[in-house]
């Protein structure tokens, strides 16, 4: 497990068994922390994972340096035949994600737990369940 932390954001890295990599943000992401994150989407050998899930639920606040990186990331991983989902939300930054449209792009799930595991049993629990179209995949 890998902590990296600021006075306003902490990011705390690890990796599952089945080696997806999770990434638990708390505080904010801004013009100052948005670097921050980009560097830990990364991962401590500079190259992306090609299926990442970031938890959400501690973030207090997110503007478009935070969306920057989630879309970098989300690239990185479809460039790897990957996936980035987010987890757990709180109901403000998803908001900020519905507005700018990102949970159309990137899955939203309402926990830690879904995220890990929708994979291994091929369903779909999103955060936004009230767009019953929703995204058209991870």
């Amino acid at each position: 497990m890998t902590e990296m932390e600021s006075p306003r954001l902490s990011v705390t890295r690890s990796t599952t068994a089945e080696g997806i990599a999770v990434l638990a943000l708390r505080g904010e992401i801004d013009f100052t922390t948005g670097t921050e994150v980009q560097r830990a989407l990364l991962g401590p050998d500079g190259e992306a994972a090609a299926r990442t899930v970031v938890e959400l639920s501690q973030v207090t606040f997110m503007d478009s340096s935070g969306i920057n990186a989630l879309i970098g990331a989300h690239h990185a991983a479809t460039a790897q035949q990957g996936w980035v989902r987010l987890a757990a939300p709180s109901p403000s930054i998803l908001r900020v994600l519905q507005i700018v449209g990102l949970d159309t792009v990137i899955t939203c799930y309402p926990t830690l737990q879904q995220a890990l595991g929708v994979g291994a049993r091929g369903g779909r629990a999103r955060a936004n369940r009230d767009r019953p179209d929703g995204p058209a995949g991870d």
